[in-house]
């Protein structure tokens, strides 16, 4: 039986770096995974760790090199040919790339190169300014053929108010539900 091809991109939303890896490798059970990191995410040490554990681990998950160039995404729209991409976590920053047409990363050029074909984009939002500066994007984003979100939530409305990020634990179930063309609901819970 052939899996099927998904794009999992990670951004710079370290603290959830752990929780996105552990979805990939449940995800590799029924996909073919192909990894894309960000600038940031492929070369940023934090105090959640260090990037080359990261990578070393999202490597040993998909059996692939991550794509960490933005000459090496370009071929993911015509050559790899996803079912699906899924970009977990999605930073603010990202956010505001895809709703303005902004491909200067590993992860939007392959985002860019995956929507070509038709096929669905799955965002899981992680950014602390998700109910600030990022809902316009958001908001656009959702009104978009082809692109659905993780459903997500505020994770601690008390110190940081705009602040969400996407259920992690839904993944699988966002997943499958945007092959078939649909968002999982509800998108925002809480």
């Amino acid at each position: 039986m052939n899996k099927k091809k998904l794009v999992f991109a990670m951004c710079g939303s370290f603290c959830t770096f752990k929780d996105a890896i552990e979805q990939m490798e449940q995800l590799a059970d029924e996909y073919e995974i192909f990894p894309v990191m960000s600038f940031n995410a492929a070369i940023t040490d934090t105090r959640f760790g260090k990037a080359e554990e990261f990578i070393n681990k999202v490597e040993n998950i998909s059996h692939k090199k991550v794509i960490k160039r933005i000459e090496d995404a370009e071929p993911i729209g015509p050559s790899i040919k996803p079912d699906i991409m899924l970009i977990e976590p999605c930073t603010g920053n990202t956010l505001a790339k895809l709703a303005n047409g902004i491909a200067d990363t590993p992860v939007t050029l392959a985002a860019k190169a995956h929507l070509r074909n038709d096929k669905p984009l799955l965002i899981a939002v992680s950014t602390n300014d998700a109910l600030a500066s990022a809902a316009k994007n958001i908001g656009f984003l959702l009104n978009n053929k082809n692109i659905f979100f993780v459903p997500f939530a505020q994770d601690d409305f008390e110190k940081k108010p705009r602040s969400a990020i996407s259920d992690f634990t839904l993944t699988g179930k966002a997943v499958e539900a945007a092959i078939d063309g649909k968002q999982l609901q509800p998108i925002i819970f809480g």
